[in-house]
């Protein structure tokens, strides 16, 4: 059985029944649809691949994972473009870390044109900036749309409204894992692919994680006038920190989104200030890890806070790549939360992170590029849990 009925849970439970046929597959998604949460509430980038370390799963599955998104998106009709983005420095401090991001696309396959100042006004007449790399491979796509075709193509029964409460697991027997409703759900092994609430269920299964969910919300605007971008604009990330920075998306319906800013939530799912939820918080706060974090990355924070209760400050980071936009061509949006999991130590995980236990497969750290990769982390974790029942 599947817990979570995100991307990367249906994908899983698709590569499951390609990979062994008739196959019985039950996936658990807490809420009335698919693709809620993380899936639902992003960017809708197909990321290339290009920031991630070479070798590591993230820069293998979002390459390889981008050519499949686009493929399967054609097959099904489902709404993409392949637009390609400029990442865009702004200031001299950060062309050393433009240049190594040049040398990182080579490394991972990705072709990678650079731009002087004149030739950024080829694609973005409106984008200001030193140099520029333009990467031809990033896109645009209706994500939620994917996860509802992967669920339906894969002939999984898919439970909605089943929020799982208690997972008992005996290694000699299976797994049965019991619902809000009351319904007892049973299975030979458990797939664990509960998003923002994965070292939660990992825990309920009986297994240590060794890193807890830390969630982080990602809050955007519109632009009123999106006339003033044509394509993807992004910022030289600092490699410090997994997030890219606030970035402009021209999306799939034409609009285009502003952000996101990142700030730790109250709530596993507060997507907002006044979304308080005194448990989640007590338990984030419990793990040394969320301070440790804050310890070594506080002047990060803060910057992200100040955007987040300023817009002026929001404004005045967009205008270092596009100078012409104003205050009131920022519109709020619908946020997103990040689930970014955090060891002990403070380190905020940087890659994906699958992990197996008795009769389990955790997926324990699968933020962004997720939804870009879900198709080749479906078949990981396939094939895993594939291995598991082979072996019982």
């Amino acid at each position: 059985m599947v817990i979570g009925g995100g991307i990367v849970g249906l994908s899983t439970a698709y590569a499951i029944t390609r990979a062994a046929p008739g196959t019985r597959v039950t996936v658990l998604e807490k809420e009335p649809g698919p693709a809620r949460h993380q899936t639902g509430r992003n960017s809708g980038v197909i990321h290339s691949g290009i920031y991630y370390r070479p070798g590591s799963l993230k820069a293998r599955y979002a390459v390889r994972g981008a050519a499949e998104m686009v493929k399967f998106c054609a097959e099904y009709g489902i709404a993409h473009a392949v637009t390609g983005k400029l990442i865009v420095a702004t200031e001299r401090s950060e062309l050393p870390r433009l240049h190594s991001l040049v040398q990182r696309g080579r490394e991972n396959g990705i072709p990678v044109r650079e731009l002087g100042t004149a030739q950024i006004a080829e694609y973005e007449p409106e984008v200001r900036g030193l140099a520029a790399i333009h990467v031809g491979t990033t896109g645009v796509a209706d994500f939620a749309g994917v996860a509802r075709q992967l669920a339906e193509a894969s002939g999984a029964e898919i439970r909605y409204d089943a929020r799982v409460v208690r997972v008992d697991r005996r290694p000699e027997l299976g797994v049965a894992v019991r619902t809000a409703a009351g319904d007892v759900v049973r299975g030979r092994v458990l797939v664990n692919c509960a998003g923002l609430y994965c070292d939660e269920v990992a825990r309920m299964t009986g297994d240590e994680p060794e890193m807890r969910i830390v969630p982080f919300r990602g809050e955007y605007y519109e632009l009123a006038r999106p006339g003033l971008v044509r394509g993807l604009v992004y910022p030289v990330p600092d490699p410090a920190f997994p997030f890219l920075g606030v970035h402009l998306t021209r999306g799939i319906d034409g609009g285009v989104h502003v952000g996101p800013n990142a700030v730790p939530a109250l709530a596993r799912e507060g997507y907002g200030w006044g979304v308080v939820r005194p448990r989640e918080v007590a338990g984030t706060l419990a793990w040394p890890g969320a301070w440790a974090m804050a310890r070594q990355h506080w002047r990060y924070g803060a910057g992200e806070f100040r955007r987040s209760v300023s817009k002026r400050a929001f404004t005045d980071s967009v205008r270092r790549l596009l100078p012409a936009v104003e205050a009131a061509d920022l519109v709020r949006a619908a946020p997103g939360v990040r689930a970014q999991a955090v060891l002990r130590d403070g380190t905020l995980v940087d890659d994906f992170l699958i992990r197996e236990g008795a009769r389990a497969v955790h997926v324990l750290n699968a933020p962004s590029p997720a939804a870009t990769a879900s198709l080749p982390i479906g078949r990981e974790v396939a094939r895993r849990a594939l291995a598991l029942l082979g072996s019982l």
